[in-house]
């Protein structure tokens, strides 16, 4: 029996022999085609050779690409664990024609690979074709071996594959596997069972789809294939689970030694769902992306804290997912290393995570139950959407979880009055997916590349350049020309007018043509090869054909740059004294201010941020050339330059190279020696998701007035406490220490004053429906004050209901508490507590038998505590 990674070489390698040039996969993000938020098939990162924008230096290619499936149309999530082949990561076995070979050596070689090589048994492979393409199904019935009558065809769901809603798309033929007993499962084909499970798909690209659902044939017809790894090794293997082959059952085997329960049941379920979470958490990680509120992030989040959830039916309680990563490393870190050189970043993010995600879920798992055993009182089948919400907003619940707890205890989410609740924050999980472009806009684009306009980038070597105006696009639409007042988009043949990418803003200026002007705003790259610059015709008008001069504002870009180069400047001292295993997370290139993001999982300490701010300026003040080349992107792997996750690198790369110290891949413009910055300062470093911190620095005249600045002050400040510059830190501590003393002092005589008005709070209790009830406006108290007299109260009012409320900075304040014995007559502080509060401008809630609420509207205290005796009569 072959093992996993033997399928997988005798598949490239039988590709090899047919041809095909063999490549790396692409990392499982490719931010430069919004349409994805993940990499979702092999043949995402070969989109733009199926539109024609770039070519490919081999016509026939193929590869094993991660994948990752968890939202919109390609969404595999609800169904890990149910069921045995379904997967949020797995790998994709695929070949490519670009222009090459067509559908009669596709589907000959897929035979002869799956039959011939593999030895899989003819009468158990059913073939589907799609109901209108004839010559697939002639071309199969041509193969010796294949049974006519195991020819079916079906309609556009099943047959005709598209990426998304817009893109590459055409007919396909797929080859399932029977794996009924007699080996006669044809109603079964297309069923969506593992009886009969799709093995290979085989697909004819000849079509794009356009914004308007329209289809329009493309330059060159394509064949792209894709095969399930898992699933055919469980096939090759004799598996009748995915879970059961060597991809799974080293990890399988692991969280059984580490929970102590067999693989049975639902212990198997939550089984099956870490070890295909951790996957595509580590393979995710690996490639740069950590978990956040956003986007890609956010789906991370989702996937760690299911995982954790499922960790908790088995028992395992402590942080258990990096203790488990060492075995998928043993399986799959030899076919993809990057999962042992970012070994370190993948532990941190598991463990900081898990740690984070460990107490909210304590919480939150306390709210649910209260609310679960409320419902069952009631005898009520529907979770509120509102208390989803609240797990969601306040504990980090995400709703997939909360639907799961709840289907565990026989409950409906109302999801529903969830999404009205969460419309705003759901912007956040969907930021990634909403960055697409307007399908408008996408069909003009798409249009441009058909007619095979591009733009040539001459921005590196001059400021300025002569060109012809190839296109005016305005409100969704091409135009001859545009006139004063309008506002649009200009396609040049050349430009030296940088588009955004890699961090850094698009360049603004002029461009000038022989009866008008146009402002350019920004300018953008919406496609491979084009170069849009936005703006506003200001004088005459510009028609298409003229020759137009285009002006970069120099002095805008040469800060720009000098913030790039620092960039890189900061980057190097980072690993080298910090930790060599750093790498960005994202940056953000300005005239004013760099922002670099870095996957860290701890604050730098100021000694540390100290160190890296004084290298960069000897590197500085060393004057470094900066200088750039080109190279063959299969030559930068075992280089030792730095290529980022978060770039989509073409077949030829550019280096940025700061003599002796410095190797980047970057598109971006730079300074031509490091003495060019001027001078670099760090103004923040922050935390911006959980593993991500963030340095804002500037540099040159930013950098100076940023120190001018910083210099007034200490001089300010020296005068104004009349000591010297060094003395003036000590001076402001002495006055803060002085000050809190002082606001420690008010506190106790605060606190004494409210407590020696404790005898007649409790002489003033009264009775409403036989419940004991203290309610009193305490005057103007802070919350701690607030608190202390709750307890001062509690300790001698052992049977009754307190709310309290009081007057803090402007806000209103209030606490309530019942007593033990009256929680079973069903009264609740929070919900006594939050109509309340709701009086003041306010709201908030809590436990039964404690809970605490705010107000916006402090002179509405005492009219919203008289409140409590109407409600408790209720």
């Amino acid at each position: 029996m072959m093992t996993a990674a033997e399928i997988r070489q005798s598949f490239l390698d039988f590709f090899r022999g047919k041809g095909h040039a063999i490549v790396p996969s692409s990392p499982v993000v490719l931010p430069s085609d919004p349409t994805l938020l993940f990499v979702n098939a092999g043949m995402n990162q070969f989109k733009e050779i199926f539109l024609g924008a770039r070519r490919s230096e081999s016509p026939r290619v193929a590869n094993t690409q991660k994948c990752i499936r968890v939202s919109g149309k390609h969404n595999d999530l609800e169904e890990v664990g149910r069921d045995t082949y379904h997967h949020t990561f797995f790998e994709m076995l695929g070949n490519w024609s670009f222009g090459d070979y067509y559908k009669r050596e596709a589907i000959a070689w897929a035979w002869e690979l799956l039959v011939d090589v593999w030895k899989l048994p003819p009468e158990r492979l059913w073939i589907t074709v799609f109901r209108e393409d004839d010559e697939a199904e002639r071309i199969w019935k041509g193969v010796p071996g294949v049974r006519p009558d195991h020819i079916l065809r079906f309609g556009e769901k099943d047959n005709f594959w598209e990426m998304g809603e817009i893109g590459p798309c055409g007919p396909c033929s797929e080859i399932h596997m029977d794996r009924t007993p007699r080996g006669c499962g044809s109603e079964l084909v297309n069923a969506g069972t593992p009886d009969v499970m799709e093995l290979w798909n085989l697909v004819f690209i000849q079509y794009n789809r356009r914004g308007d659902g329209s289809l329009e044939e493309l330059p060159a017809k394509h064949v792209d294939t894709g095969m399930g790894f898992e699933r055919l090794v469980s096939v090759l293997q004799g598996k009748a689970s995915n879970y059961d082959t060597d991809l799974f059952l080293p990890l399988l085997d692991r969280l059984a030694a580490l929970s102590g329960q067999s693989y049975e049941g639902d212990a198997a379920m939550a089984m099956r769902v870490i070890a295909d979470h951790l996957r595509a958490l580590s393979f995710a990680i690996a490639d740069g992306v950590l978990p956040s509120n956003e986007g890609r992030g956010y789906v991370l989040r989702r996937l760690l804290r299911r995982a954790a959830r499922f960790g908790r039916n088995l028992g395992l309680r402590d942080p258990f997912l990096g203790t488990l990563f060492p075995v998928l490393e043993g399986i799959m870190g030899e076919t993809f290393p990057e999962l042992r050189r970012q070994l370190q970043d993948i532990l941190r993010a598991l463990k900081a995570e898990e740690e984070t995600f460990a107490a909210a879920l304590d919480r939150g798992t306390g709210l649910f139950d209260e609310v679960v055993k409320d419902l069952k009182t009631r005898e009520e089948s529907t979770f509120p959407g509102a208390e989803a919400f609240k797990l969601y907003d306040t504990y980090g619940f995400p709703l997939d979880l909360t639907i799961l707890m709840a289907e565990e205890k026989g409950l409906a989410v109302d999801q529903e009055q969830f999404n009205e609740l969460m419309e705003q924050q759901r912007e956040r999980a969907r930021s990634a997916r909403e960055q697409r472009m307007l399908k408008e806009d996408a069909d003009l684009v798409a249009d441009l590349v058909r007619r095979g306009m591009k733009s040539d980038f001459t921005g590196y070597k001059t400021l300025s350049d002569e060109s012809e105006l190839l296109a005016l696009l305005s409100d969704g639409k091409s135009c001859a020309e545009l006139t004063e007042g309008m506002e649009g988009e200009l396609l040049l043949a050349r430009t030296p007018f940088y588009a955004e990418s890699g961090g850094q803003i698009g360049d603004k200026g002029l461009i000038r043509g022989p009866a008008g002007e146009f402002e350019v705003w920004d300018t953008q790259r919406p496609a491979e090869g084009l170069i849009l610059h936005i703006g506003r015709v200001v004088q005459g008008r510009l028609a298409r054909g003229e020759q137009v001069a285009a002006l970069v504002d120099a002095e805008r870009r040469n800060r720009t740059a000098r913030h790039h180069s620092g960039t890189h400047l900061l980057h190097y001292a980072l690993r080298e004294l910090v930790s060599p295993s750093i790498k960005q997370a994202g940056s953000y290139v300005a005239p004013d201010r760099l922002r670099f993001d870095i996957s860290y999982f701890e604050a730098l300490p100021e000694d540390k941020l100290d160190a890296v701010e004084r290298r960069v300026n000897d590197l500085i003040l060393e004057n470094v050339p900066v200088t750039t080349c080109q190279m063959p992107f299969k030559d930068v792997a075992g280089s030792g330059i730095i290529a980022l996750f978060d770039e989509k690198y073409g077949d030829t790369v550019r280096v940025v190279e700061i003599s002796g110290y410095s190797r980047e891949l970057c598109g971006g413009t730079h300074v031509r020696a490091t003495g060019d910055l001027g001078l670099f300062r760090i103004v923040s470093e922050s935390s911006v998701a959980a593993g991500v911190r963030r340095i804002e620095a500037v540099c040159g005249r930013p950098a100076y007035e940023w120190t001018h600045r910083e210099h007034r002050l200490v001089r300010t400040l020296s005068r104004r406490l009349s000591a010297s510059p060094d003395e003036v830190f000590a001076r402001v501590e002495a006055l803060m220490e002085s000050t809190r003393r002082l606001e420690k002092e008010l506190k106790q005589q605060a606190t004494a004053g409210a407590l020696g008005r404790v005898d007649e709070w409790l002489g003033r209790a009264k009775q409403v429906n036989g419940i004991p009830l203290i309610v009193e406006d305490v005057g103007e108290q802070s919350l701690d004050v607030l608190r202390s007299v709750m307890d001062a109260l509690r300790a001698r009012f052992a049977s009754g209901v307190i709310v309290l409320g009081s007057r803090s900075e402007g806000k209103a304040c209030f606490l309530a508490t019942v007593s033990e014995d009256l929680l079973a007559r069903g009264i609740h502080a929070g919900r006594l507590v939050g109509p309340v509060a709701k009086a003041a401008g306010g709201g908030g809630g809590g436990q039964p038998g404690k809970a605490q609420a705010g107000g916006k509207d402090a002179s509405k205290v005492a009219e919203a505590i008289a409140l409590v005796e109407e409600l408790l009569a209720k």
